[in-house]
């Protein structure tokens, strides 16, 4: 109604109006963009599981490392894209090598101090 446009759908759902065919087709819309957005931002290309709590799985995963990686971003001050800093973080996942390190960035004034380190003994 906004645009003024007129939209023609086809649909096979004779029992409804013809306004609910339109919303049912609007939420459609932003469900594929939803996935449009996962497939390019968070690179699942497909999912390894089929129930409904494999998948939310899957995806709340792949947020909260989409979210690490632009949290280490902006910390580190990082120049490189959130992929590039993901494809060399995979290369050198096991390694003992700072970030910064990877990117050749100076040490910032971070303090150590304020990570907790998870392999203490104390």
């Amino acid at each position: 109604f906004a645009t003024g446009k007129i939209y023609r759908f086809l649909t096979n759902f004779w029992g409804y109006e013809a306004l609910t065919i339109a919303e049912l087709y609007r939420e459609r819309w932003n469900v594929e963009l939803f996935f449009k957005w996962i497939k390019q931002h968070l690179h699942i290309k497909s999912f390894y599981g089929t129930s409904e709590n494999a998948v939310y799985t899957q995806i709340w995963i792949a947020v909260c490392s989409f979210l690490i990686l632009a949290l280490a971003k902006k910390k580190l001050g990082l120049e490189q894209s959130l992929y590039t800093i993901s494809q060399t973080l995979g290369f050198v996942l096991f390694e003992k090598v700072p970030i910064n390190q990877l990117f050749n960035k100076k040490q910032n004034s971070v303090s150590t101090d304020e990570y907790p380190n998870l392999f203490s003994m104390s």
